[in-house]
């Protein structure tokens, strides 16, 4: 078997698989992430600095950091609030982003509460009741199903705009409470903070970069605290709490004789379908008529689901042993 080496590509990585891979990708004449981007360079300075706008119109315009050029856009802003619009606009898609992955889990417990999947299941059923205690629902006498409708129910408003705070805020140090109070920034609403951050940035709104940036740290805690807990509250429900476990992590995971499936991501409303299927014996008979000796899944969908792995001295291209909590 050909070994590459990869040393010729040091200051890309300091992974000794990535090193190794990025020399296979040259020799065949694959395009990689890092080459597309030297085919970028030079890039822009005064996108690198945050200094131009393209929200409104009558952009895009820029401002000069050095005061030769523009000191302000068209609308009047400077090289401050261009720059914390840009950053809380950033703030506010990162946000909305990990918090929609939260929504995509929220609606499936709540079809599950429903009986309308029974391809997903309560699998800790102790950690629903705890949370459903910390929304204040009753769960004596209620079935598993009928208390995850429930506590879906009241977990979609914490995306809404009742709120005046975000529940699961209140497990932060009183201290830090203290502060998120005194600064105005207490998340209330996922979708509430991220849609009040777009609005702040649009032309002739808010004109305060001090002010915009608060609201972008507020925005970041309705995640925090909002959409990317619920996300991962709702997953140790759903597909069990992770614990400990041994396996593998890199290209190591990969089998020559396995159709191999490798998962990119965190979400695992797929993944967890993904399991499920390659371990249907009709799909595992498919693969092996076409050559194949099974089915083999990458590491992200084995860390969650705890599939223990011998570990074994790493050497370059081969996966590392190592004992971790699953991920969302």
């Amino acid at each position: 078997m050909t070994t590459f080496s990869g040393n010729g590509f040091k200051k890309k990585s300091i992974n000794a698989d990535t090193q190794a891979m990025l020399e296979v990708a040259r020799k065949n004449g694959i395009e990689t992430v890092w080459d597309r981007l030297e085919k970028q360079q030079p890039q822009c300075g005064y996108c690198n600095l945050g200094t131009s706008c393209r929200i409104c119109a009558m952009g895009p315009c820029r401002v000069d950091p050095f005061g030769d050029g523009p000191q302000k856009g068209v609308c009047g802003a400077d090289a401050d609030i261009i720059v914390a619009r840009n950053l809380a606009r950033m703030i506010a898609a990162g946000a909305s982003s990990h918090s929609d992955h939260g929504r995509d889990i929220l609606e499936t417990l709540y079809r599950v509460g429903e009986g309308q999947t029974d391809v997903y299941t309560i699998t800790d059923g102790d950690k629903l009741k705890r949370l459903a205690a910390d929304y204040g629902i009753p769960t004596d006498g209620k079935s598993n199903s009928q208390i995850a409708k429930d506590l879906a129910w009241e977990m979609m408003e914490d995306y809404g705009m009742r709120r005046e705070r975000l529940p699961r805020s209140k497990r932060a140090p009183q201290a830090r409470q203290e502060i998120w109070n005194k600064t105005g920034v207490y998340p209330r609403g996922i979708d509430r903070e991220n849609v009040e951050m777009l609005h702040r940035t649009h032309m002739g709104v808010d004109n305060d970069w001090v002010n915009i940036l608060l609201h972008a740290v507020r925005t970041g805690l309705s995640d925090g605290w909002g959409g990317s807990m619920i996300a991962t509250e709702l997953s140790d429900v759903m597909f069990g709490t992770p614990k400990p476990v041994v396996s593998q992590v890199n290209l190591g995971t990969l089998k020559a004789d396995h159709v191999n499936i490798a998962l990119h991501g965190h979400n695992p409303m797929l993944s967890d379908v993904i399991v499920q299927a390659a371990q249907d014996p009709e799909l595992v008979r498919l693969a092996k008529e076409k050559g194949a000796a099974g089915i083999n899944l990458g590491w992200p969908v084995r860390h969650r689901k705890g599939r223990p792995k011998p570990c074994r001295r790493p050497t370059a291209g081969a996966g590392r042993g190592v004992t971790g909590r699953g991920g969302r």
